[in-house]
């Protein structure tokens, strides 16, 4: 990838959470690079990493854990930063959007007070150019009558609308990065698709780049162009979102893609992925995919390393690229 064209890069990320007298690794040397102006996505179910992931790279986890690694926005080293420093960075050049809107935002606030406060806080504007601007931001997310919106508290709002909130916020101090975690997760389908519009549309308009978390791989094939593939901590596989739906090769995301569900063949009912992923502190010294793994055979049981097998294609699985993986008899 040209370095010149990388927005956001995080290098060797590993996230601990001490225990007593141990640390159990909750993500393990997870690396990804986005471009400025790309939406990628980072896929894998619940417990994968993803979340604890992205609240690290801009440092919002708890006193009992802690990270190593690198983390760089344009060039400059997150991890290292001050604190003081750090805040200028959360919610300035790097924002957030969560995945409950109407909890993410203070119930006893107005709209309005938070979404200028947001703006204070990172731009110098008095209360009257703050307000302005607020009023501007609803109208670029698509808020009707945004004047009077302003002065609306978040139940007084549903949904939808008070994700657009959100993304007024995440915009406020106009963004370098944004980072959407499950952004559509608690919006009801067709409002899902209104957000999504939105977000492709702000990225055009505004040259950012943005971090798409999500479970739902359907909504990750529509919105993003590049994709990695998160399991148990690591990432198993990333590329062109295209090639990996189209010729997956991690058995993991060869099972993710044949769980998405086919409108042109109603009936059908997909198969899952038979078990679990291993907790935290118990996954096991060679791929942690094995135990669920139909193609897993002699060999499986050591480290897996992310291998490049096509120019932007990256698996950790020994076997891909070399083989064709069939099931093994059971």
């Amino acid at each position: 990838m040209n370095k010149a064209a990388v927005a956001f890069e995080v290098d060797d990320l590993h996230v601990l959470h001490r225990r007593g007298d141990r640390e159990v690794a909750l993500v393990d040397g997870i690396s990804f690079a986005i471009r400025q102006g790309e939406i990628f996505g980072l896929v894998g179910e619940s417990g994968s990493g993803k979340s604890i992931s992205a609240l690290a790279t801009v440092r919002l986890l708890g006193a009992d854990i802690s990270t190593r690694g690198s983390v760089k926005l344009d060039g400059r080293e997150l991890l290292d930063l001050p604190e003081a420093e750090m805040r200028k960075v959360r919610g300035g050049r790097i924002s957030m959007i969560f995945q409950e809107p109407t909890t993410a935002l203070n119930p006893v606030f107005t709209v309005g007070t938070q979404i200028i406060a947001a703006i204070r806080t990172h731009l110098k504007m008095d209360r009257k150019e703050a307000r302005t601007r607020a009023e501007e931001l609803l109208r670029q997310v698509g808020i009707p009558d945004p004047a009077s919106r302003l002065g609306f508290y978040p139940h007084q709002l549903s949904g939808g609308m008070c994700q657009r909130v959100m993304i007024a916020m995440a915009l406020a101090a106009d963004a370098r990065l944004v980072i959407a975690d499950e952004p559509t997760t608690a919006l009801d389908v067709t409002i899902q698709a209104e957000i999504v519009k939105l977000l492709e549309q702000l990225v055009r308009e505004k040259g950012l780049s943005l971090l798409f978390i999500s479970h739902d791989l359907g909504l990750v094939a529509r919105v993003c162009n590049r994709v990695a593939v998160a399991y148990a901590g690591e990432i198993v596989e990333h590329g062109d979102t295209e090639v990996l739906l189209r010729e997956p090769m991690h058995p993991y995301m060869q099972g993710l893609v044949k769980c998405v569900a086919d409108f042109d063949d109603v009936g059908t009912v997909r198969g899952g992925i038979p078990g679990s992923p291993p907790l935290p502190g118990a996954w096991p010294a060679g791929c942690r995919f094995q135990s669920r793994c139909a193609f897993a055979t002699n060999g499986c049981e050591k480290p897996q390393a992310l291998t490049e097998i096509a120019p932007g294609h990256a698996v950790r699985c020994w076997r891909a690229g070399t083989v064709q993986l069939e099931p093994v008899a059971q």
